[in-house]
């Protein structure tokens, strides 16, 4: 069905060492470096040259490219022998003539970014277009020391100053109330919950350590280290990496110049332009600049209003009233050759219930919450203000794809308790960690300023955030952060954005098509999923692939 194009001997021989087949349409390219990946598909997009013979003609016989010597050297790991100045060469001759914006989405890396504090996680994960995986805070305790003290960062604002041993002593306190408080409460959740018959010591432990976790960790500060895992293009990273360089802080401004020291390593041809003067300089000092008179033009509206302390915590404070009216059209637009201004006059002189039918049609007979409506369903959005605890924030910013945006880290909006603190009669001792934590808050605002401050402030503080999603990624934020084995902060903030969507925007039909947002309450929330975990475990086992 496919031409198959015939190689050599020796051609073949080449070639097997970097692609994956030598005769399918669909194949991958292996052990060559990122640069060299990028400059194929660069030049594959000017040739009519299949790629496997453009490598043969173009790439595989350059001297300055090395590829031969890889080869000769028997591919694999020694891909990492081509010459770092070459890539550079072949940066120049080939990725300036094709435009380095396109072409650094082409190559990309692996990177671990370990005792980074929560502060800087968020900035690491704000850009959309790449991949992270962050250290659940549900899943260990964090009063496990690293290097003999506590996990947590002291920022390079207060080192030396003299705030550094109040800051230390404060923080030590911090994570000792912690360590008692998650463990009475693993104790408590044991004779709340106790084992099932039918459950493994596995399976309960998990779920008794998940919950427990969940509940202390609002006394953890911002400034408890993380690690992070990145998987992103070289384009990913320069943006990432402009954004950092631009920070007010110093731990983020510090942790970029590692990041690209590493990735100098592995990527280099795409780092280039990131410290350059009149490239990424430039740019950075325009985010700074921005960011700065913005701060000046916010700090002049001080005062002009007055937050209400009996603030909902989340308000629909945006959707398009024409929202069922706008989808139904944009649902039918890709079936029908009638243009879509035609289509929403169509939609419009529909009664309520026809368009819910066009509706439930075009989202179909879902069998599961990863089945999802097309793309008709971004034909509308919401903007949502939510008012909740810095631990929920930090769930739901995982949501890149939509608009998220939030207000810096403080202590002005009151904190959460916890049912169980309560139920264990801990709330003062909860009270008055935050309290104390509010103290060291103030003190660093003083002294270092609004940025510095931000480590003091626990999970539990409120913080305020805007979330603008259209209803194709509702689907998918409310159904995903509403299952059972949900933190139940987060459930109940995306079951009240569901209500919304339906009750106060009036998109009945949109928020019905949400068949997996679940309204329900439980009470050991991770039960379900360690039983399914094992489940698997005990398939792998049995099949051989336990690891």
């Amino acid at each position: 069905m496919y031409f198959q194009e015939n190689f050599t001997a020796e051609e073949r021989s080449a070639l097997g060492r970097f692609f994956t087949n030598l005769d399918q349409p669909v194949f991958a390219l292996v052990n060559l470096p990122e640069v060299v990946k990028g400059a194929l598909f660069a030049r594959y997009s000017r040739t009519h040259k299949p790629l496997r013979r453009l490598f043969l003609d173009e790439f595989y016989h350059q001297p300055d490219i090395g590829i031969e010597a890889i080869s000769e050297a028997g591919g694999g790991g020694a891909a990492g022998a081509l010459d770092t100045g070459r890539a550079e060469r072949l940066y120049d001759r080939v990725f300036g003539e094709y435009g380095d914006d396109s072409v650094a989405q082409l190559g990309g890396a692996h990177l671990a970014c370990e005792q980074a504090s929560n502060i800087l996680t968020k900035v690491l994960e704000w850009g959309r277009l790449a991949a992270y995986l962050e250290q659940s805070t549900r899943y260990i305790y964090y009063d496990r020391k690293l290097g003999g003290g506590y996990r947590y960062l002291t920022p390079p604002e207060i080192l030396g100053s003299g705030l550094e041993a109040d800051y230390r002593a404060t923080m030590d306190r911090q994570f000792a109330a912690y360590s008692d408080l998650v463990r009475e409460l693993g104790q408590y959740f044991s004779r709340m919950f106790p084992r099932a018959a039918g459950d493994s010591a596995r399976v309960w432990r998990s779920s008794i350590r998940a919950k427990a976790c969940d509940t202390a960790r609002g006394l953890l500060p911002a400034a408890t280290l993380s690690n992070v895992g990145i998987f992103g293009s070289g384009q990913a990273y320069e943006s990432l990496l402009l954004r950092m360089r631009a920070s007010a802080l110093r731990e983020v401004e510090d942790y970029s110049s590692l990041i690209l020291t590493e990735l100098r390593k592995v990527i280099p041809a795409f780092m280039r332009r990131v410290d350059e003067p009149d490239r990424g300089g430039v740019w950075s000092d325009y985010i700074r600049r921005t960011a700065e008179s913005m701060s000046e033009k916010a700090s002049s509206l001080a005062g002009l209003g007055v937050s209400s302390n009996e603030e909902p915590e989340v308000t629909l404070t945006d959707w398009d009233c024409e929202g069922e009216i706008k989808v139904a059209a944009a649902a039918l637009y890709a079936f029908t050759d009638k243009p879509d201004a035609e289509l929403l006059e169509i939609s419009r002189r529909m009664t309520p219930d026809e368009r819910a039918s066009v509706i439930r049609s075009y989202v179909g007979e879902r069998r599961n919450r990863r089945h999802k409506p097309g793309r008709g369903m971004e034909r509308v959005s919401y903007r949502f203000d939510i008012l909740s605890d810095f631990g929920s924030f930090r769930d739901l910013q995982r949501h890149r794809m939509l608009t998220i945006e939030w207000q810096p880290l403080g202590v002005s909006h009151s904190y959460c308790v916890p049912p169980a603190i309560a139920e264990i009669h801990k709330k003062a001792v909860w009270s008055d960690a935050m309290e104390r934590m509010a103290e060291l808050h103030e003190g660093i605002l003083k002294e270092h300023g609004r940025d510095a401050a931000q480590y003091a402030v626990p999970f539990a503080y409120r913080l305020r955030y805007v979330m603008q999603l259209n209803a194709r990624e509702a689907f998918h934020l409310l159904e995903l952060r509403t299952t059972r084995q949900g933190h139940p902060d987060y459930r109940r903030i995306c079951q009240e954005m569901h209500r919304l969507i339906r009750d106060v925007a009036g998109h009945t039909a949109i928020a019905e098509c949400m068949s997996y947002v679940d309204h329900g309450g439980y009470e050991l929330e991770r039960l379900d999923a360690e039983r399914r975990s094992e489940r698997k475990r005990n398939v792998a086992d049995t099949e051989g692939f336990l690891f």
